[in-house]
């Protein structure tokens, strides 16, 4: 379907063109090329430039963040992506796992629209770029782009400056594919089961159940919420139909937040801080699950595994389970698989 071709009714001259099949853009955060000084620097520098990420004026926050972030904070965050490094691969485990979610999706959707599609995945900052892979999939002969922010949960530091990039790229093609971009799927009953089936493996593999499970959610700045995103309410209800579909009663969830950046307030209970509080009150046994990331990451491997681990523990905590993302899990690839399908219609049916 792809081979070039001379478009209907052109004339012999017309140059051959590639047309006629869909393409699925995954897109997840990022990662460091490498965990060393200049690629860390790099990275960062990309990341906390977003204006969806910090909004100060930049005549206020670049200075800063040239300065003195970027000077010192490579090294410390070069020394977290270390410790989680994929050595093997050379890449970290946010790149290689969601190298596996696009080939189980890829084979996937095969099976389901053959040579039609076309599936590959980008980044919102660092390599392979938005950019790159929208051209290279109209190159392909995708006159029609899926475009698909891997976040669950709706947040204009996440799936809106994804989606930002991609009108960015569409900008440089001179024939632009049509193109849709995916909806939050926070409420998806196949996301929430998929969520609910790794809560009851990491429970039945206890011998002593958690006396509570911590939702621990990316956070954001309270003040976005005041704004008018609606990151804070999409978590508590994925946390909320989580619990029904456990059977759960109200007191063995909670929904908190973690990784503040900066002196202002953010959405609260804080993941550290309540961890520790859990302890204090004589839950001394807890399992942590992170609802806001398809794949892990850093802010799951490094800082959950590691700093909030830690501050439970610091308390009194005896028993601290982490239960991975959901990462390329037949559940929830076949989640994942259902929301594209539901978003392909008209397209592909």
């Amino acid at each position: 379907m792809s081979d070039a071709t001379r478009p209907a009714h052109a004339p012999a001259d017309h140059p051959k063109v590639k047309m006629g099949r869909v393409g699925i853009l995954l897109a997840n955060l990022g990662t460091p090329d490498d965990y060393s000084y200049w690629p860390m620097r790099r990275y960062l520098n990309e990341f906390l430039s977003d204006k969806r990420v910090i909004d100060y004026p930049a005549w206020k926050w670049q200075p800063l963040l040239q300065g003195i972030i970027l000077t010192k904070r490579p090294f410390s965050s070069g020394a977290a992506y270390k410790s989680i490094w994929n050595h093997d691969k050379g890449e970290s485990p946010l790149m290689t796992i969601t190298k596996d979610q696009t080939a189980k999706l890829r084979d996937a959707m095969q099976v389901r629209y053959g040579d039609q599609v076309l599936v590959d995945f980008c980044m919102r900052y660092g390599n392979p770029s938005t950019k790159s892979k929208v051209r290279q999939m109209v190159a392909e002969g995708c006159d029609r782009i899926l475009f698909f922010p891997l976040y669950p949960q709706y947040a204009g530091a996440t799936s809106a400056t994804a989606n930002d990039q991609f009108f960015r790229a569409l900008m440089d093609e001179t024939w632009q594919p049509a193109s849709r971009t995916v909806p939050a799927y926070f409420d998806e009953p196949a996301y929430i089961d998929a969520l609910a089936q790794s809560v009851e493996r990491a429970y039945a593999g206890m011998e002593t159940k958690p006396d509570i499970l911590v939702c621990s959610y990316h956070g954001m700045p309270e003040r976005y919420l005041q704004q008018g995103d609606p990151y804070h309410c999409q978590c508590v209800k994925t946390s909320r139909l989580l619990k029904e579909r456990l059977g759960w009663s109200d007191d063995q969830l909670v929904s908190t937040f973690q990784s503040r950046f900066g002196p202002e307030e953010w959405l609260k209970p804080y993941t550290v801080d309540h961890v520790a509080e859990l302890a204090r009150q004589g839950k001394k046994n807890i399992a942590v699950i992170a609802p806001a990331f398809s794949a892990d990451c850093i802010e799951t491997l490094e800082e959950i595994n590691e700093e909030i681990k830690e501050s439970f523990e610091e308390a009194g905590g005896e028993s601290f389970t982490y239960i991975p993302c959901l990462n390329d899990e037949d559940a929830h690839i076949a989640a994942l698989g259902k929301v594209i399908q539901d978003n392909l219609r008209g397209w592909l049916d």
